[in-house]
């Protein structure tokens, strides 16, 4: 391996540290991604760079007990291994990643002829209340905090600004969605959430119930009242 990086020159170096970084912050890296100044997909270097070193990669990446993995027909290179992606999203990014990938298998099963699909907020809000999930969205300042997560992964791309965020916000969703959850049911995982939110929210209002009860008045001696005194005067 370094005599492979020794025939490298220095700014083909220099871009091999870069990618490694990339797979090690996002996790994926998509042959096309979102430009905002233009308005639309674009050729990422990056990804065509990893590309062509990518038995290099896989031999260098092994000995840290990292698999890399290439999907031509998605368009996306990813890791995976120990202290990648599953260990680092929190429970509300987590449930959106579920609800997302719903939203697009749904657009793909419609003859889409894109392997990138746009959804709105509102749709992802929509599918959250299908599963009862609504109780697990907490504030915006939380929901905009898990999106961005995601967009640090690439697994979406907020179209419009996330601190405007509204019903008809577009969210276009990647491809890698579809590598975070392979082999697992996502509505399953997605009813388990759901249940877990009716629980807690049965504990919170039986809580609620008990703080509630009032506190029985102290008796008086010999049952007597506040008043009775000053009327014996």
């Amino acid at each position: 391996m370094l005599e492979y990086i020794k025939e490298l020159s220095g700014e083909e170096q220099d871009r091999m540290q870069e990618v490694l970084g990339q797979l090690y912050r996002q996790t994926f890296l998509l042959e096309r991604k979102y430009d905002k100044r233009s308005g639309r997909l674009v050729s990422n270097k990056e990804y065509y760079f990893c590309e062509r070193h990518m038995e290099f990669l896989t031999d260098y990446l092994a000995v840290a007990g990292i698999v890399i993995n290439r999907d031509t027909e998605l368009g996306v290179i990813s890791i995976q291994g120990l202290s990648v992606l599953g260990e680092r999203l929190p429970k509300l990014a987590t449930i959106y990643v579920l609800l997302f990938k719903l939203l697009y298998d749904e657009q793909m099963a419609s003859v889409s002829n894109s392997v990138n699909i746009i959804a709105t907020f509102g749709q992802l809000s929509a599918k959250a209340a299908e599963f009862r999930l609504t109780r697990s969205l907490s504030s915006i300042t939380e929901i905009r905090r898990a999106l961005a997560v995601l967009k640090k992964y690439q697994m979406i791309e907020p179209l419009d600004t996330l601190e405007e965020l509204e019903e008809n916000s577009r969210i276009l969703i990647y491809p890698s969605i579809n590598l975070v959850l392979m082999r697992e049911d996502v509505r399953q995982l997605l009813e388990t959430f759901s249940e877990e939110g009716e629980q807690q929210g049965q504990e919170d209002s039986d809580e609620e119930g008990m703080e509630s009860v009032p506190d029985e008045p102290d008796a008086k001696p010999d049952g007597g009242r506040e008043g009775d005194l000053e009327d014996g005067e």
